[in-house]
Protein backbone atom coordinates (compact mmCIF):
# COMPACT_ATOMS: atom_id res chain seq x y z
CA UNK A 1 0.00 0.00 0.00
CA UNK A 2 1.59 3.16 -0.76
CA UNK A 3 2.30 5.98 1.64
CA UNK A 4 0.65 8.29 0.87
CA UNK A 5 -2.45 6.66 0.57
CA UNK A 6 -1.84 4.52 4.19
CA UNK A 7 -1.34 8.48 5.45
CA UNK A 8 -4.75 10.07 4.10
CA UNK A 9 -6.87 6.76 5.48
CA UNK A 10 -5.01 6.87 8.68
CA UNK A 11 -5.89 10.45 9.10
CA UNK A 12 -9.58 10.04 8.26
CA UNK A 13 -9.95 7.18 10.44
CA UNK A 14 -8.24 9.20 13.79
CA UNK A 15 -10.10 12.33 12.65
CA UNK A 16 -13.54 10.76 13.23
CA UNK A 17 -12.45 9.26 16.46
CA UNK A 18 -11.50 12.74 17.73
CA UNK A 19 -14.92 14.26 16.21
CA UNK A 20 -17.06 11.96 18.35
CA UNK A 21 -14.32 13.14 21.28
CA UNK A 22 -15.18 16.64 20.63
CA UNK A 23 -18.86 16.13 20.75
CA UNK A 24 -18.78 14.59 24.19
CA UNK A 25 -18.13 17.72 26.23
CA UNK A 26 -21.71 18.57 25.38
CA UNK A 27 -23.48 15.81 26.70
CA UNK A 28 -25.90 16.00 29.55
CA UNK A 29 -28.42 13.59 29.13
CA UNK A 30 -29.78 11.07 27.20
CA UNK A 31 -32.13 13.69 25.05
CA UNK A 32 -28.22 15.15 24.17
CA UNK A 33 -27.24 11.93 23.35
CA UNK A 34 -29.53 10.48 21.16
CA UNK A 35 -31.76 13.74 19.79
CA UNK A 36 -28.87 16.45 20.20
CA UNK A 37 -31.35 18.50 22.63
CA UNK A 38 -33.11 19.24 18.93
CA UNK A 39 -30.19 21.65 17.54
CA UNK A 40 -29.23 20.17 14.68
CA UNK A 41 -30.11 22.50 11.21
CA UNK A 42 -32.36 20.68 8.52
CA UNK A 43 -29.48 20.75 6.41
CA UNK A 44 -26.97 18.28 8.30
CA UNK A 45 -29.73 16.51 8.78
CA UNK A 46 -30.51 16.18 5.25
CA UNK A 47 -26.82 15.12 4.75
CA UNK A 48 -27.04 12.30 7.03
CA UNK A 49 -30.19 10.84 5.73
CA UNK A 50 -28.49 10.62 2.78
CA UNK A 51 -24.98 9.04 4.28
CA UNK A 52 -27.31 6.64 6.20
CA UNK A 53 -29.15 5.72 3.06
CA UNK A 54 -25.91 5.10 1.11
CA UNK A 55 -23.91 2.14 1.81
CA UNK A 56 -20.52 0.81 0.64
CA UNK A 57 -22.54 -2.19 -0.77
CA UNK A 58 -24.52 1.26 -2.72
CA UNK A 59 -21.30 2.76 -3.42
CA UNK A 60 -20.08 -0.28 -5.56
CA UNK A 61 -23.18 -2.34 -6.54
CA UNK A 62 -24.95 0.27 -8.43
CA UNK A 63 -22.48 1.19 -10.57
CA UNK A 64 -22.11 -2.35 -10.77
CA UNK A 65 -25.77 -2.49 -11.91
CA UNK A 66 -25.52 -0.70 -14.83
CA UNK A 67 -22.51 -2.08 -15.79
CA UNK A 68 -24.37 -5.52 -16.21
CA UNK A 69 -27.95 -3.78 -17.47
CA UNK A 70 -28.74 0.07 -17.91
CA UNK A 71 -30.76 2.59 -16.22
CA UNK A 72 -33.65 0.66 -14.86
CA UNK A 73 -32.72 1.39 -10.79
CA UNK A 74 -33.57 4.58 -11.02
CA UNK A 75 -37.62 3.64 -11.11
CA UNK A 76 -36.96 2.38 -7.50
CA UNK A 77 -35.18 5.74 -7.20
CA UNK A 78 -38.45 7.41 -8.02
CA UNK A 79 -40.26 5.36 -5.48
CA UNK A 80 -38.49 6.73 -2.63
CA UNK A 81 -39.31 10.25 -3.93
CA UNK A 82 -42.87 9.16 -3.26
CA UNK A 83 -42.84 7.44 0.06
CA UNK A 84 -40.86 10.57 1.39
CA UNK A 85 -43.72 12.52 0.24
CA UNK A 86 -46.27 9.99 2.44
CA UNK A 87 -44.32 10.49 5.55
CA UNK A 88 -44.25 14.21 5.84
CA UNK A 89 -48.34 13.52 5.67
CA UNK A 90 -48.84 10.59 7.43
CA UNK A 91 -45.98 10.28 10.24
CA UNK A 92 -44.17 13.29 10.75
CA UNK A 93 -46.72 15.49 12.73
CA UNK A 94 -46.90 12.47 14.76
CA UNK A 95 -43.28 12.65 15.74
CA UNK A 96 -43.29 16.02 17.15
CA UNK A 97 -46.48 15.13 19.88
CA UNK A 98 -44.42 15.34 22.85
CA UNK A 99 -41.02 14.45 24.04
CA UNK A 100 -40.23 11.05 21.78
CA UNK A 101 -36.90 9.43 22.17
CA UNK A 102 -38.20 6.28 19.99
CA UNK A 103 -40.59 6.26 17.67
CA UNK A 104 -41.96 2.95 19.19
CA UNK A 105 -43.41 5.39 21.62
CA UNK A 106 -45.76 6.55 19.61
CA UNK A 107 -47.50 2.82 19.48
CA UNK A 108 -47.48 2.41 23.67
CA UNK A 109 -49.16 5.61 23.42
CA UNK A 110 -52.05 4.19 20.51
CA UNK A 111 -51.95 1.03 22.15
CA UNK A 112 -50.21 -0.23 25.06
CA UNK A 113 -46.48 -1.29 26.16
CA UNK A 114 -46.54 -4.95 24.68
CA UNK A 115 -47.21 -3.32 21.28
CA UNK A 116 -44.75 -0.72 21.74
CA UNK A 117 -41.74 -3.60 22.75
CA UNK A 118 -42.71 -6.06 19.99
CA UNK A 119 -42.53 -3.34 17.40
CA UNK A 120 -39.01 -2.82 19.58
CA UNK A 121 -37.72 -5.92 19.90
CA UNK A 122 -38.47 -6.63 15.69
CA UNK A 123 -36.18 -3.39 15.31
CA UNK A 124 -33.65 -4.76 17.28
CA UNK A 125 -33.71 -8.26 16.04
CA UNK A 126 -33.67 -7.11 12.23
CA UNK A 127 -30.85 -4.43 12.52
CA UNK A 128 -28.86 -6.06 14.75
CA UNK A 129 -28.99 -9.15 12.08
CA UNK A 130 -29.41 -6.93 8.56
CA UNK A 131 -26.40 -4.49 9.92
CA UNK A 132 -23.74 -7.62 11.10
CA UNK A 133 -23.97 -8.94 8.01
CA UNK A 134 -23.94 -5.53 6.23
CA UNK A 135 -20.96 -4.87 8.38
CA UNK A 136 -19.41 -8.39 6.68
CA UNK A 137 -20.31 -7.63 3.08
CA UNK A 138 -18.85 -3.86 3.73
CA UNK A 139 -16.01 -6.04 4.60
CA UNK A 140 -15.89 -8.50 1.59
CA UNK A 141 -15.23 -5.12 -0.92
CA UNK A 142 -12.82 -3.24 1.27
CA UNK A 143 -10.35 -6.33 1.64
CA UNK A 144 -11.19 -6.89 -1.94
CA UNK A 145 -9.95 -3.28 -3.02
CA UNK A 146 -7.15 -3.80 -0.43
CA UNK A 147 -6.00 -7.44 -1.86
CA UNK A 148 -4.90 -5.84 -4.98
CA UNK A 149 -2.57 -3.22 -3.20
CA UNK A 150 1.25 -4.12 -3.24
CA UNK A 151 1.86 -5.21 0.66
CA UNK A 152 -1.71 -5.34 2.54
CA UNK A 153 -1.28 -9.45 1.80
CA UNK A 154 1.91 -9.56 3.66
CA UNK A 155 0.68 -7.38 6.11
CA UNK A 156 -2.61 -9.97 6.73
CA UNK A 157 -0.01 -12.69 7.00
CA UNK A 158 1.72 -10.66 9.82
CA UNK A 159 -1.31 -9.95 11.90
CA UNK A 160 -3.41 -13.18 11.50
CA UNK A 161 -0.62 -15.71 10.69
CA UNK A 162 -3.17 -18.87 11.09
CA UNK A 163 -5.69 -17.48 8.48
CA UNK A 164 -5.24 -17.38 4.28
CA UNK A 165 -4.47 -13.67 3.28
CA UNK A 166 -7.83 -13.44 1.79
CA UNK A 167 -9.69 -14.36 4.99
CA UNK A 168 -7.45 -12.02 7.22
CA UNK A 169 -7.71 -9.19 4.80
CA UNK A 170 -11.77 -9.80 5.33
CA UNK A 171 -11.29 -10.39 9.46
CA UNK A 172 -8.80 -7.27 9.33
CA UNK A 173 -11.29 -4.66 7.22
CA UNK A 174 -14.14 -5.89 9.57
CA UNK A 175 -12.31 -5.32 12.89
CA UNK A 176 -10.77 -1.81 11.41
CA UNK A 177 -14.89 -0.74 10.44
CA UNK A 178 -16.21 -1.93 13.35
CA UNK A 179 -13.48 -0.56 15.86
CA UNK A 180 -13.70 3.03 14.90
CA UNK A 181 -17.57 3.34 14.63
CA UNK A 182 -17.53 2.28 17.73
CA UNK A 183 -15.59 4.66 19.05
CA UNK A 184 -16.63 7.74 17.70
CA UNK A 185 -20.62 6.31 18.38
CA UNK A 186 -19.92 5.82 21.82
CA UNK A 187 -18.17 9.19 22.38
CA UNK A 188 -20.03 11.56 20.20
CA UNK A 189 -23.34 9.95 20.17
CA UNK A 190 -25.99 11.35 17.79
CA UNK A 191 -24.49 14.54 17.32
CA UNK A 192 -21.27 12.81 16.19
CA UNK A 193 -23.46 10.36 14.05
CA UNK A 194 -24.31 13.61 11.89
CA UNK A 195 -21.72 15.49 11.72
CA UNK A 196 -19.44 13.12 10.89
CA UNK A 197 -22.33 11.63 8.06
CA UNK A 198 -22.23 15.06 6.57
CA UNK A 199 -18.22 14.95 6.42
CA UNK A 200 -19.03 10.79 5.08
CA UNK A 201 -21.56 12.69 2.47
CA UNK A 202 -18.52 15.09 1.16
CA UNK A 203 -15.92 12.91 1.53
CA UNK A 204 -17.71 9.85 -0.80
CA UNK A 205 -19.27 12.54 -3.45
CA UNK A 206 -15.86 13.47 -3.92
CA UNK A 207 -14.49 10.02 -4.32
CA UNK A 208 -17.14 9.26 -6.81
CA UNK A 209 -16.59 11.70 -8.72
CA UNK A 210 -12.77 11.34 -9.57
CA UNK A 211 -14.29 8.02 -10.32
CA UNK A 212 -16.44 9.84 -12.90
CA UNK A 213 -13.62 12.28 -14.07
CA UNK A 214 -11.05 9.64 -14.36
CA UNK A 215 -13.27 6.98 -15.91
CA UNK A 216 -14.34 10.13 -19.06
CA UNK A 217 -10.48 10.78 -19.23
CA UNK A 218 -9.69 7.19 -20.79
CA UNK A 219 -12.60 7.04 -22.40
CA UNK A 220 -11.04 8.78 -26.71
CA UNK A 221 -14.01 10.76 -27.13
CA UNK A 222 -15.32 11.98 -23.99
CA UNK A 223 -18.71 11.86 -23.13
CA UNK A 224 -19.69 11.94 -26.66
CA UNK A 225 -18.52 8.21 -27.32
CA UNK A 226 -20.52 7.34 -24.08
CA UNK A 227 -23.42 8.23 -25.31
CA UNK A 228 -23.06 7.17 -29.00
CA UNK A 229 -21.77 3.58 -27.67
CA UNK A 230 -23.52 2.77 -24.75
CA UNK A 231 -26.92 4.18 -26.42
CA UNK A 232 -26.60 1.70 -29.18
CA UNK A 233 -26.38 -0.93 -26.70
CA UNK A 234 -29.33 0.26 -24.76
CA UNK A 235 -27.11 1.05 -21.56
CA UNK A 236 -29.48 4.19 -21.11
CA UNK A 237 -32.60 2.24 -20.88
CA UNK A 238 -34.62 4.01 -17.79
CA UNK A 239 -38.19 1.96 -17.96
CA UNK A 240 -39.29 -1.56 -17.71
CA UNK A 241 -42.93 -1.74 -17.67
CA UNK A 242 -43.25 -5.88 -17.53
CA UNK A 243 -45.99 -6.31 -15.02
CA UNK A 244 -44.07 -10.08 -13.38
CA UNK A 245 -44.15 -9.74 -9.63
CA UNK A 246 -40.91 -11.39 -9.42
CA UNK A 247 -39.03 -9.49 -11.44
CA UNK A 248 -37.00 -6.84 -9.85
CA UNK A 249 -36.74 -3.18 -10.84
CA UNK A 250 -39.44 -2.94 -13.38
CA UNK A 251 -42.01 0.25 -13.75
CA UNK A 252 -44.33 -0.96 -11.06
CA UNK A 253 -42.00 -2.55 -8.32
CA UNK A 254 -39.86 0.37 -8.71
CA UNK A 255 -42.55 2.85 -8.06
CA UNK A 256 -45.38 1.42 -5.65
CA UNK A 257 -42.83 -1.42 -4.13
CA UNK A 258 -39.92 1.33 -3.54
CA UNK A 259 -42.41 4.38 -2.73
CA UNK A 260 -43.98 1.45 0.49
CA UNK A 261 -40.26 0.43 0.94
CA UNK A 262 -39.05 3.99 1.86
CA UNK A 263 -42.52 5.00 3.88
CA UNK A 264 -41.30 1.85 6.20
CA UNK A 265 -37.80 2.59 6.46
CA UNK A 266 -37.63 6.48 6.86
CA UNK A 267 -41.06 6.67 8.46
CA UNK A 268 -41.13 3.81 11.24
CA UNK A 269 -37.45 2.66 11.49
CA UNK A 270 -36.03 4.35 14.78
CA UNK A 271 -32.70 4.48 12.04
CA UNK A 272 -34.09 7.30 10.11
CA UNK A 273 -36.92 8.50 12.54
CA UNK A 274 -34.29 9.63 14.99
CA UNK A 275 -32.74 12.20 12.47
CA UNK A 276 -36.05 13.84 12.75
CA UNK A 277 -36.37 13.86 16.05
CA UNK A 278 -33.19 15.94 16.60
CA UNK A 279 -34.25 18.84 14.36
CA UNK A 280 -36.00 22.21 15.51
CA UNK A 281 -39.43 21.11 14.43
CA UNK A 282 -41.59 19.29 11.82
CA UNK A 283 -41.34 22.06 9.27
CA UNK A 284 -37.17 21.04 9.14
CA UNK A 285 -37.63 17.89 9.36
CA UNK A 286 -39.49 17.73 6.16
CA UNK A 287 -37.73 19.91 4.64
CA UNK A 288 -34.80 17.90 5.34
CA UNK A 289 -36.57 14.67 4.09
CA UNK A 290 -37.66 15.87 0.79
CA UNK A 291 -34.75 17.65 -0.10
CA UNK A 292 -32.97 14.47 0.82
CA UNK A 293 -34.84 12.94 -1.68
CA UNK A 294 -33.78 15.26 -4.43
CA UNK A 295 -29.79 14.29 -3.29
CA UNK A 296 -30.00 10.67 -3.31
CA UNK A 297 -31.54 10.86 -6.96
CA UNK A 298 -28.54 12.96 -8.22
CA UNK A 299 -26.07 10.49 -6.50
CA UNK A 300 -27.21 6.84 -7.81
CA UNK A 301 -27.93 8.95 -11.41
CA UNK A 302 -23.89 9.05 -10.88
CA UNK A 303 -23.33 6.01 -9.86
CA UNK A 304 -25.42 4.71 -12.57
CA UNK A 305 -23.66 7.00 -15.17
CA UNK A 306 -20.01 5.65 -13.92
CA UNK A 307 -21.28 2.15 -14.25
CA UNK A 308 -21.86 2.76 -17.48
CA UNK A 309 -18.76 4.65 -18.85
CA UNK A 310 -16.70 1.89 -17.05
CA UNK A 311 -18.81 -0.39 -19.24
CA UNK A 312 -18.19 1.35 -22.46
CA UNK A 313 -14.54 1.46 -21.23
CA UNK A 314 -13.56 -1.96 -20.41
CA UNK A 315 -15.70 -3.68 -23.50
CA UNK A 316 -14.53 -1.13 -25.99
CA UNK A 317 -11.20 -0.02 -24.96
CA UNK A 318 -9.89 -2.23 -22.67
CA UNK A 319 -11.23 -5.33 -23.38
CA UNK A 320 -8.35 -7.49 -21.98
CA UNK A 321 -8.21 -6.11 -18.47
CA UNK A 322 -11.88 -7.79 -18.20
CA UNK A 323 -10.57 -10.87 -16.82
CA UNK A 324 -9.14 -9.56 -14.14
CA UNK A 325 -13.29 -9.15 -12.70
CA UNK A 326 -14.39 -12.87 -14.49
CA UNK A 327 -14.99 -15.57 -12.03
CA UNK A 328 -16.21 -18.84 -13.58
CA UNK A 329 -16.68 -17.46 -16.80
CA UNK A 330 -19.19 -14.83 -15.22
CA UNK A 331 -18.65 -11.04 -14.90
CA UNK A 332 -18.59 -9.84 -11.38
CA UNK A 333 -20.05 -6.34 -11.58
CA UNK A 334 -18.94 -5.60 -7.45
CA UNK A 335 -15.42 -6.05 -8.49
CA UNK A 336 -15.49 -3.39 -11.36
CA UNK A 337 -15.32 -0.10 -9.62
CA UNK A 338 -12.95 -1.34 -7.31
CA UNK A 339 -10.51 -2.79 -10.00
CA UNK A 340 -10.69 0.57 -12.04
CA UNK A 341 -9.46 2.89 -8.69
CA UNK A 342 -6.96 0.61 -7.80
CA UNK A 343 -5.33 0.17 -11.15
CA UNK A 344 -6.05 4.07 -12.27
CA UNK A 345 -6.12 6.06 -9.65
CA UNK A 346 -3.37 8.41 -8.58
CA UNK A 347 -1.48 7.85 -5.32
CA UNK A 348 -2.86 9.52 -2.41
CA UNK A 349 -6.65 9.64 -4.68
CA UNK A 350 -6.98 5.97 -3.82
CA UNK A 351 -6.45 6.57 -0.37
CA UNK A 352 -9.15 8.84 -0.65
CA UNK A 353 -11.55 6.52 -1.98
CA UNK A 354 -11.00 3.73 0.45
CA UNK A 355 -11.76 6.94 3.27
CA UNK A 356 -15.05 7.20 0.98
CA UNK A 357 -15.35 3.14 1.35
CA UNK A 358 -15.18 3.57 5.26
CA UNK A 359 -17.20 6.69 5.08
CA UNK A 360 -19.99 4.95 3.60
CA UNK A 361 -19.98 2.00 5.97
CA UNK A 362 -19.46 3.96 8.76
CA UNK A 363 -22.44 6.24 7.97
CA UNK A 364 -24.84 3.26 8.30
CA UNK A 365 -23.36 1.75 11.32
CA UNK A 366 -23.07 4.00 13.32
CA UNK A 367 -26.51 5.37 13.00
CA UNK A 368 -27.85 1.91 13.82
CA UNK A 369 -25.23 1.72 16.70
CA UNK A 370 -26.93 4.85 18.09
CA UNK A 371 -30.76 3.85 17.59
CA UNK A 372 -30.22 0.16 18.60
CA UNK A 373 -28.97 1.74 21.65
CA UNK A 374 -31.73 4.30 22.06
CA UNK A 375 -34.97 1.53 21.29
CA UNK A 376 -33.09 -0.81 23.90
CA UNK A 377 -32.53 2.47 26.79
CA UNK A 378 -36.43 3.96 25.57
CA UNK A 379 -38.28 0.97 25.51
CA UNK A 380 -36.73 -1.49 27.71
CA UNK A 381 -34.55 -0.24 30.47
CA UNK A 382 -36.00 3.31 31.64
CA UNK A 383 -39.55 1.78 31.83
CA UNK A 384 -38.17 -1.41 33.72
CA UNK A 385 -36.29 1.43 36.26
CA UNK A 386 -39.13 2.94 36.41
CA UNK A 387 -37.31 6.58 35.04
CA UNK A 388 -36.04 6.37 38.60
CA UNK A 389 -32.29 6.67 38.12
CA UNK A 390 -29.91 9.72 37.53
CA UNK A 391 -29.65 11.15 34.00
CA UNK A 392 -25.91 10.45 34.57
CA UNK A 393 -26.25 6.77 34.96
CA UNK A 394 -28.96 6.57 32.20
CA UNK A 395 -26.20 8.29 29.98
CA UNK A 396 -23.19 5.84 30.97
CA UNK A 397 -26.07 2.98 30.03
CA UNK A 398 -26.36 4.32 26.92
CA UNK A 399 -22.90 4.36 25.88
CA UNK A 400 -22.11 0.79 26.73
CA UNK A 401 -25.49 -0.11 25.11
CA UNK A 402 -23.69 1.15 22.20
CA UNK A 403 -21.02 -0.98 22.46
CA UNK A 404 -22.43 -4.01 23.04
CA UNK A 405 -24.81 -3.90 20.09
CA UNK A 406 -21.62 -3.11 17.94
CA UNK A 407 -19.83 -5.91 19.57
CA UNK A 408 -23.28 -7.99 18.65
CA UNK A 409 -23.05 -6.92 14.79
CA UNK A 410 -19.48 -7.48 14.94
CA UNK A 411 -20.16 -11.17 16.21
CA UNK A 412 -22.53 -11.42 13.02
CA UNK A 413 -20.26 -9.86 10.61
CA UNK A 414 -16.90 -12.61 11.89
CA UNK A 415 -20.04 -15.26 12.13
CA UNK A 416 -20.63 -14.70 8.38
CA UNK A 417 -17.55 -15.36 7.07
CA UNK A 418 -18.22 -19.15 7.75
CA UNK A 419 -21.57 -18.79 6.04
CA UNK A 420 -22.83 -19.36 2.36
CA UNK A 421 -24.02 -16.70 0.47
CA UNK A 422 -27.00 -18.08 0.66
CA UNK A 423 -27.61 -17.91 3.95
CA UNK A 424 -26.37 -14.31 3.72
CA UNK A 425 -29.10 -13.41 1.31
CA UNK A 426 -31.55 -14.94 3.26
CA UNK A 427 -30.73 -13.14 6.63
CA UNK A 428 -30.43 -9.73 4.84
CA UNK A 429 -34.00 -10.65 3.53
CA UNK A 430 -35.04 -10.39 6.93
CA UNK A 431 -35.11 -6.82 6.93
CA UNK A 432 -37.45 -6.47 3.42
CA UNK A 433 -40.69 -8.16 5.11
CA UNK A 434 -40.24 -6.81 8.95
CA UNK A 435 -40.21 -3.21 7.48
CA UNK A 436 -43.74 -4.23 6.17
CA UNK A 437 -44.96 -5.91 9.63
CA UNK A 438 -43.74 -2.10 11.06
CA UNK A 439 -45.72 -0.27 8.21
CA UNK A 440 -48.81 -1.36 8.86
CA UNK A 441 -48.90 -1.39 12.28
CA UNK A 442 -47.99 1.80 11.89
CA UNK A 443 -50.92 2.35 9.66
CA UNK A 444 -53.15 0.82 11.91
CA UNK A 445 -52.32 3.14 14.70
CA UNK A 446 -52.94 6.32 12.51
CA UNK A 447 -55.34 5.33 9.89
CA UNK A 448 -57.76 3.80 12.64
CA UNK A 449 -59.36 4.77 15.85
CA UNK A 450 -61.24 1.50 17.33
CA UNK A 451 -58.48 -1.23 16.44
CA UNK A 452 -56.65 -1.98 19.88
CA UNK A 453 -53.68 -3.83 21.17
CA UNK A 454 -54.77 -7.61 21.59
CA UNK A 455 -55.84 -7.15 17.30
CA UNK A 456 -52.81 -5.21 17.01
CA UNK A 457 -50.65 -7.78 18.12
CA UNK A 458 -52.08 -10.57 15.97
CA UNK A 459 -51.31 -8.25 13.14
CA UNK A 460 -47.99 -8.40 13.86
CA UNK A 461 -47.87 -11.87 14.32
CA UNK A 462 -49.73 -12.39 11.29
CA UNK A 463 -47.73 -10.27 9.35
CA UNK A 464 -44.67 -12.20 10.38
CA UNK A 465 -45.93 -15.77 9.55
CA UNK A 466 -47.37 -14.44 6.20
CA UNK A 467 -44.15 -12.74 5.01
CA UNK A 468 -42.08 -15.74 6.03
CA UNK A 469 -44.23 -17.83 3.55
CA UNK A 470 -43.99 -15.11 0.65
CA UNK A 471 -40.41 -15.19 1.12
CA UNK A 472 -40.25 -19.16 1.34
CA UNK A 473 -42.63 -20.39 -1.37
CA UNK A 474 -42.69 -17.54 -3.91
CA UNK A 475 -40.51 -16.16 -6.59
CA UNK A 476 -42.05 -12.96 -5.91
CA UNK A 477 -39.36 -9.98 -5.81
CA UNK A 478 -38.51 -8.09 -2.61
CA UNK A 479 -39.41 -4.46 -4.47
CA UNK A 480 -42.97 -5.87 -3.47
CA UNK A 481 -42.65 -6.98 0.43
CA UNK A 482 -43.07 -3.87 1.91
CA UNK A 483 -46.25 -3.66 0.44
CA UNK A 484 -47.47 -6.98 0.82
CA UNK A 485 -46.30 -7.29 4.53
CA UNK A 486 -48.25 -4.01 5.58
CA UNK A 487 -51.33 -4.73 3.89
CA UNK A 488 -51.24 -8.44 5.57
CA UNK A 489 -50.66 -6.72 9.05
CA UNK A 490 -53.33 -3.90 8.92
CA UNK A 491 -55.52 -6.83 7.27
CA UNK A 492 -55.16 -9.70 9.93
CA UNK A 493 -55.46 -7.08 12.47
CA UNK A 494 -58.55 -5.01 11.30
CA UNK A 495 -59.99 -9.22 10.92
CA UNK A 496 -58.77 -10.02 14.71
CA UNK A 497 -60.73 -6.40 15.72
CA UNK A 498 -63.98 -7.36 13.63
CA UNK A 499 -64.07 -11.11 14.64
CA UNK A 500 -63.87 -10.33 18.18
CA UNK A 501 -65.29 -6.72 18.95
CA UNK A 502 -61.71 -5.82 20.58
CA UNK A 503 -63.02 -4.01 23.51
CA UNK A 504 -59.81 -2.73 24.57
CA UNK A 505 -60.12 -0.10 21.17
CA UNK A 506 -59.36 3.06 21.24
CA UNK A 507 -63.13 4.88 21.06
CA UNK A 508 -64.35 6.41 17.70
Amino acid sequence: MRALDLIVLVAYLLGTVLLGAYFSRAQRDVRDYFITGRRIPWWAIMGSIVATETSTVSLISVPGFAYGADLTFLQLVVGYLVGRVAITLLFIPAYFRGDLLTVYEILGRRFDDNVRRLASALFLVTRSLADGFRLFATGLVLSALLLVMPGTSALAARWLPGLEPTTGLLVLSVLAIAAVTIAYTFLGGMRAVIWTDVIQLAIYLIGTGFAATIALDRIPGGWTEVVEVAGAAGKFRLFDFSLSLSRDYTFWSGVIGGAFLTTATHGTDQLMVQRYLCSRGPRQATTALLVSGVVVFTQFVLFLLIGVMLWVYYTTYAPGDIAAFTVGGAVQTDRILPHFIVTHFPPGIVGLVLAAIFAAAMSTLSSSLNSSSAALLADFYMPLTGHARSERHYLTVSRWATVGWGVVQLGVAVAAIELSTRVVDEVLGIASFTNGVLLGTFLLGTLTTRIGPRAALVGIVAGILFMLGIRTFTPISWQWYVLIGSSATFGAAWLAHALAADPSGAAA
